[in-house]
């Protein structure tokens, strides 16, 4: 049994942390006063904080929508290396583990529901400097020589598009600058053998060009380990390999004229993650009684150039970009070792089992171009106004082999594609995919904002969408002669949308407005592979896009001579044709259906308070709630399996009984009318205290913070057990010595402080065997770091 903190318990610790704080802060006071770091009247007000929320530099606090920026200091302090690590910290976002290590976005119950099914697009679109990265692996990437997060909460339809029905996450990365020569360089290690350093440099040739390059490592010991694997009785999973750098040029020849050339290249090559079947019978969440030696590689590469020329009267800019993705998955489907997996799936009925479900390979490669042009206007007066079009082409194949037998062949290589069709391997392979998908989509967008007066503004937009897909698939045991996984061109997909926004903005005092806003958001539908190939019943070739309405309104405000900032905003969602994994009652014939209609609504605030120049309260809540309101018989496939087996017609009697198997499966539908919607936890948010002084010859900061993520249903079934994500809190600690007229500084991070298990999701597998596996946050986890800075 899993010890868990309870909730009054973790708070008294979160404000024992706080008083052990306010200790540190007497201590490290001097009996005279001493001269404050900055001046004064600076540290006792809030920072402006700049965010390209809407294609253009605006303050935080003027936009009329629901942004949050999580700064690099914010990022470093939490030990937060990529997207996952922001779970807790903004409103409504969750960061979901899924199978194969892929992560699932969502942003305020609206993400991906499809996440297995690599040639859908996410619901929450990812941004590198304003460049949309197509494949949802390549968001696990690591976070390289980042500047600022910028999370945008809601519909994003004009500015950004498809894949933003839950909102945009923008990643905004250090630019090379002209003139200086800057740098850092930061070296640090921990528990767990963790192994962290980075380096950037910026270098100006000459007065119009400047270069920037950045490197980062990043390693640790497995925090988990699979007990079963032959010869290796301590596999290590959930370990982190990861290597990651970027170089940019800047030419900037006139004051009209700037290019800036980019690449930022990625790779992890693991164990792969920890996913502990919740069958397991050993009690510690660290260990997991599995035999296969999984493995994870993720390769991206991102290739980027950003054109801006000064027209006077309009900024014209050109976006364009080229990125590359290879992820090989191998992991253990059956999550348990072959005697317990044997055990579990024995039927009486046929003196049989199975021994193991394994995938040793699912490969996906991704190749992708973008093309974006703007015009953003720059003439004083009450319009202000931006217009542009996008083209965007993706390719990703796919190649996916599992096996699922009785027998003692635990660790199978995978076939090669051009394996032939009456080769002996063949029939060991309970399921086999080839396919690729082309996506070609443009669009083109207009948003204006009208200063009606001095206080009230009206902003506008405008998109037009077209998707079109096309492609070719197969899976195993049609061929009859050649190979045998010989691709068919499927059904082909096109989807045309206009999406848009209205927004009424009055600032009523130059620091504090309100605003509400209608938004429209689209994400396009796409094609099911394997019932594109013919092996379907009821799920269907392709599928619908999802549409989202969002009435939102909301204030932002600073108060106390610009020392509290206190920022609210409340929304409805009406949320059509959510896209979801869904089984078919022929085996392996599941893809990607459509959830009629759910309503999603609920409320968020975040708060900055500098109560003195040495004391800061930083804190952010959400209050979330969605319910599907239409009936839909959705297909569970654990429910599907039950059924049938509970019928006589296990798997391997599936195709010989066949009409009889798929009646018993399509009987096991169920009405999801009332559910609750996936990834939406009811409560979530976080609060940090920061102290900073002088402390002998130098300055020191010291930060608690405390993060609550709230209970959630995994997937739309809402299963009780099998679906439901039980809550968690974590505690972090930080500490941050400056020493005077020095550029070195030392730190000291530690996350998850009492060691919590908390789940970050339960998934429960749609293919294969239909197992249930958790997986955990990170443990206990310190790093002490040197820094340098000039």
């Amino acid at each position: 049994m899993r010890f868990q903190y309870p909730r009054i318990a973790t708070t008294k610790v979160a404000l024992l942390l706080s008083a052990s704080v306010s200790a540190l802060a007497i201590l490290t006071t001097p009996a005279s006063a001493a001269e404050p770091v900055v001046d004064e009247q600076q540290a006792a007000q809030l920072e402006e904080v700049v965010v390209t929320a809407e294609r253009r530099p605006i303050d935080l606090q003027k936009s009329a929508l629901s942004v949050s920026a999580v700064t690099a200091e914010t990022l470093a302090q939490g030990n937060i290396t990529d997207i996952t690590g922001l779970n807790g910290m903004v409103p409504g976002l969750v960061v979901a583990r899924s199978g194969g290590g892929e992560r699932v976005i969502s942003i305020r119950g609206i993400g991906s529901e499809t996440p297995e099914n690599t040639n859908t697009q996410p619901g929450v679109s990812y941004h590198v400097d304003g460049v949309y990265i197509f494949n949802s692996i390549a968001a696990n990437a690591a976070f390289i020589d980042v500047a600022q997060v910028e999370v945008l909460r809601g519909p994003q339809g004009t500015m950004f598009g498809q894949g933003s029905t839950g909102g945009t996450i923008n990643v905004v990365s250090n630019k090379p600058t002209l003139g200086d020569y800057t740098g850092s360089a930061n070296l640090g290690g921990g528990n767990h053998g963790l192994f962290k350093g980075d380096a950037a440099l910026s270098v100006p040739l000459g007065d119009a060009i400047a270069i920037r390059g950045a490197v980062q490592r990043y390693k640790h010991d497995g925090y988990a380990k699979a007990t079963g694997v032959a010869g290796q009785p301590d596999y290590e999973l959930d370990q982190a390999d990861e290597t990651g750098w970027k170089l940019s040029g800047l030419w900037k020849p006139t004051d009209a004229l700037s290019v800036t050339l980019s690449t930022i290249q990625y790779k992890s090559d693991t164990n792969g993650p920890a996913q502990k079947n919740i069958l397991d019978p050993n009690p510690d969440p660290r260990e997991l009684t599995q035999d296969y030696p999984g493995h994870s590689l993720v390769d991206t590469k991102l290739y980027s150039a950003v054109v801006k020329y000064d027209l006077d009267w309009a900024i014209l800019t050109s976006i364009s970009s080229y990125q590359k993705l290879l992820s090989k998955q191998a992991w253990d489907a059956d999550a348990l070792t072959a005697d317990l997996f044997y055990a579990e799936t024995y039927s009486p009925l046929t003196f049989g089992g199975y021994r193991y479900d394994h995938v040793p390979l699912w490969r996906s490669r991704g190749k992708s171009y973008t093309q974006e042009f703007n015009l953003t206007s720059k003439t004083e007066g009450p319009f202000q106004w931006i217009a542009g079009a996008v083209y965007l082409k993706s390719t990703n194949s796919q190649y996916i082999v599992e096996y699922n037998a009785d027998d003692n062949n635990l660790v199978t290589p995978p076939l090669p594609e051009d394996t032939a069709w009456n080769d002996p391997r063949v029939a060991a392979v309970s399921y086999a995919e080839l396919s690729s998908i082309v996506r070609k989509s443009w669009a083109a967008y207009f948003q204006g904002a009208y200063q009606i007066t001095d206080t009230l503004s009206l902003t506008a937009g405008l998109r037009y969408n077209d998707d079109r897909y096309s492609g070719e698939s197969a899976s195993n045991g049609s061929a009859t002669s050649g190979a045998y996984l010989q691709p068919a061109p499927t059904e082909g997909l096109t989807t045309q949308e206009t999406t848009g926004k209205i927004a009424l903005n009055y600032q009523y005092t130059p620091a504090n407005m309100v605003y509400a806003s209608y938004t429209r958001g689209y994400k396009p539908g796409g094609i099911n592979s394997s019932a594109a190939s013919g092996n379907a019943y009821s799920i269907k070739p392709t599928f619908k896009p999802e549409i989202v309405d969002s009435l939102e309104i909301g204030s932002k405000n600073r108060f106390l001579g610009n020392r509290l900032q206190l920022n609210l905003s409340a929304f409805v969602y009406d949320y059509k044709d959510m896209q979801f994994l869904e089984e078919d009652p022929i085996l392996y014939g599941e893809g990607a259906s459509n959830a009629p209609s759910a309503r999603i609504y609920g409320v968020e605030a975040e708060t900055s308070w500098l109560v003195s120049r040495h004391w800061r309260i930083e804190g952010s809540v959400s209050l979330l709630k969605g319910e599907f309101d239409k009936d839909y018989y959705a297909l569970d496939q654990a429910k599907a399996e039950a059924a049938q087996n509970a019928a006589g017609y296990p798997g391997y009697l599936f195709w010989s009984n066949f009409f009889p198997a798929v009646l018993a499966r399509d009987a096991a539908r169920q009405n999801i009318n009332g559910n609750d919607v996936p990834k939406l936890p009811d409560v979530q948010g976080s609060v940090s205290a920061t102290y900073t002084n002088r402390a002998g010859p130098g300055v020191l900061t010291a930060k608690a913070e405390y993060t609550y993520r709230g209970q959630y249903q995994y997937r739309l079934f809402n299963e009780g057990a099998i679906d439901t994500v039980p809550s968690y809190d974590v505690v972090n600690l930080f500490f941050k010595y400056e020493p005077d007229d020095s550029k070195f500084s030392a730190s000291l991070s530690v996350t998850n402080l009492f060691d919590s298990t908390g789940l970050n999701s339960r998934f429960s597998d749609p293919y294969g065997s239909a197992q249930v596996t958790d997986t955990f946050i990170p443990p206990r986890q310190w790093i002490a770091s040197i820094g340098y800075k000039f």
